[in-house]
C-alpha cells in the first residue's frame, strides 16, 4: 500500500484530518473538502485501477487510478511536468522575462476577506501594470500568470508569478523587440494598483477597519510593492517552461520538506530568505493541516491566466499576423505543446526510477493492457476489458476487492505503514541522536 507522510499526518490513528471536519464543520470551504476526500483515497485500487498481466509469467500488476486533485503532492508532479494549460497554447521565439510581483506583509490576510475577487484582481492588475507600460512603447506583449498564496514557511502569502514577452506587435503589425522594464516605476504603478483593488473590493466596515494597515503599506513602501525578474530566456523556451511550471503547478509543500511526524507534531524545513539559510520549522499536527488546506483554490479558480499576445481571445487572429511575418522572420512562433510534450506514464517511471514498469521482475517479459475498473456510486464497475477473459477476471477482481476479508486486510496494512511513516523519538534517543534533535529545536 503506498501512502506518504502527508497521508499518515491527515488520516492515521490520531484522526487529525477528521477532527478538524467536525470541529469546524461548514467554516472549511467545500472545494478543500473534496479535494482532501480525493488526496485521502488517491493510488487505492478500491477508488479504481488499470489492470495488466505479464505475457510471460502471467503475473498480474494492479495500477491504481490516481486523484489528480489540486491538493495531492504526488499528482502535483506528473501535472507540473505535464502544465496542461501552458503546452497548449503555442509561446514567441523572442526574449521571456519572469517577473514576480509581492505585496505588503500586512495586507496578506485581507486577500482572505473576498479571496475569490481579490486573487483574480491581483493577476488582473498585475498583467495592466505591465500593459500600460508597454501601450506607451505601443506595443502588446504576450503574458502568462500564474498565482501562488503560499511562502516558505506555509504562510498566506498571495503573489503574482508572470512571464512577460520582452516585445511585441506593435499597432502596425509589426513584431518590435523590447527588453528594458523600468522596476522602479512598475514598483509604484504596483503599489497603487493592490491599494485602489483593496478599496473597491471591500465594504465599507472592512474598509474602515483595514484603514490603518492601508495606510501603513502606503507609507512603508516609498518605493513602491516589491517587483522582482530574476530569469529570463533569449533561445531556451522549454527550459524557462519548465522552470515556471514548478512554480505554478506545485503544492505548499515537497515531501521531502518534511523531516519528522511523531503523531503531535509536525517539523519541516524551509529556506530563510533574511539569513538565505535552511530552517526548520515546527507546527501542531493540526495547525500544519490547516495551514495547507488554505492554499487550496476556489472552485472553477484559474491560477493560471493569459493576457495580452498570449489571451485567447485575440490569439487566433494574432497567429494570423504571425504567420504572414514568418516568412519574412526565422521562426518567430515556436510550438510549445511539440517541446514540452507530457510525458506518458510508463516514461515519467522509468525516467525517474530507472525501472520499466511494464517488464515483468520475474520473467523478463512485458505486462499487457488487459482492462480498466472505476468506482461507480460507491462501488467498482468494468469501464473496459479488451477481451472476454480479461472482463472475467475483472469481475473476480471486483469481488475479491470488495470483499469484507481484503477490506480488513487493507485498513491493516494502511495501519501499519501509517506508523512506520511516524517517527519515534524515543527511538531517536536510543539511537544517540538526541543531539540533532536539539540542534533542530533550538534553531526555532
Amino acid at each position: 500500500m503506498k501512502k506518504n507522510i502527508l497521508h499518515a499526518i491527515f488520516f492515521d490513528k490520531e484522526d487529525h484530518w477528521d477532527s478538524l471536519v467536525k470541529m469546524y464543520g461548514k467554516r472549511i470551504r467545500p472545494v478543500a473538502l473534496a479535494e482532501v476526500e480525493k488526496f485521502r483515497y488517491c493510488g487505492d485500487i478500491k477508488k479504481g485501477f488499470r489492470l495488466f498481466v505479464c505475457e510471460g509469467c502471467h503475473d498480474v500488476k494492479h495500477v491504481p487510478i490516481r486523484c489528480k486533485g489540486k491538493f495531492c503532492p504526488t499528482c502535483a508532479v506528473g501535472e507540473s511536468q505535464r502544465w496542461s494549460e501552458m503546452v497548449s497554447e503555442d509561446m514567441y521565439h523572442t526574449i521571456h522575462r519572469h517577473i514576480v510581483f509581492t505585496i505588503d506583509e500586512g495586507l496578506r490576510k485581507l486577500f482572505l476577506l473576498h479571496r475569490k475577487e481579490l486573487l483574480k484582481g491581483l493577476m488582473d492588475e498585475a498583467a495592466n501594470v505591465v500593459q500600460m507600460y508597454f501601450r506607451k512603447k505601443r506595443i502588446t506583449p504576450g503574458i502568462i500568470a500564474g498565482l501562488h498564496t503560499f511562502g516558505s514557511q506555509l504562510e498566506f502569502n498571495p503573489h503574482v508569478h508572470m512571464i512577460v514577452t520582452m516585445g511585441g506587435l506593435s499597432d502596425g503589425g509589426e513584431w518590435q523587440n523590447y527588453d528594458y522594464i523600468p522596476y522602479k516605476l512598475l514598483r509604484v504603478h504596483w503599489q497603487n494598483a493592490v491599494l485602489k483593488l483593496l478599496r473597491r473590493t471591500l465594504t465599507p466596515e472592512e474598509k474602515k477597519e483595514a484603514q490603518p494597515l492601508l495606510q501603513k503599506a502606503y507609507t512603508k513602501n516609498a518605493e513602491g510593492f516589491y517587483v522582482n525578474a530574476p530569469k529570463r530566456s533569449r533561445t531556451n523556451v522549454k527550459a524557462l517552461l519548465q522552470y515556471i511550471s514548478r512554480y505554478m503547478k506545485r503544492g505548499p509543500i515537497a515531501l521531502k520538506r518534511i523531516i519528522y511526524y511523531d503523531g503531535d507534531t509536525v517539523l519541516f524545513r524551509y529556506h530563510d530568505k533574511r539569513t538565505n539559510k535552511e530552517a526548520v520549522k515546527i507546527m501542531v499536527g493540526k495547525e500544519f493541516i490547516l495551514s495547507l488546506i488554505r492554499h487550496i483554490p476556489d472552485k472553477d479558480f484559474k491560477t493560471i491566466r493569459h493576457y495580452g499576445l498570449y489571451s485567447r481571445r485575440i490569439k487566433t487572429v494574432v497567429q494570423k499576423i504571425v504567420r504572414h511575418l514568418q516568412e519574412k522572420m526565422e521562426k518567430l512562433l515556436i510550438s510549445a505543446r511539440k517541446m514540452t510534450q507530457p510525458k506518458k506514464w510508463r516514461e515519467r517511471i522509468t525516467e525517474t526510477f530507472g525501472v520499466d514498469p511494464l517488464k515483468c521482475p520475474h520473467c523478463g517479459n512485458f505486462y499487457e493492457f488487459k482492462g480498466t475498473v472505476v468506482s461507480k456510486n460507491g462501488h467498482l464497475a468494468i469501464l473496459y476489458a479488451n477481451d472476454r477473459d480479461a472482463r472475467r477476471y475483472l469481475r473476480e477482481e471486483i469481488e475479491r476487492i470488495e470483499s469484507e476479508k481484503h477490506q480488513h486486510q487493507q485498513e491493516k496494512a494502511q495501519a501499519e505503514v501509517f506508523e512506520n511513516l511516524r517517527f519515534d523519538w524515543e527511538e531517536l534517543r536510543q539511537r544517540s541522536l538526541k543531539r540533532e534533535r536539539d540542534l533542530y529545536l533550538s534553531s526555532m
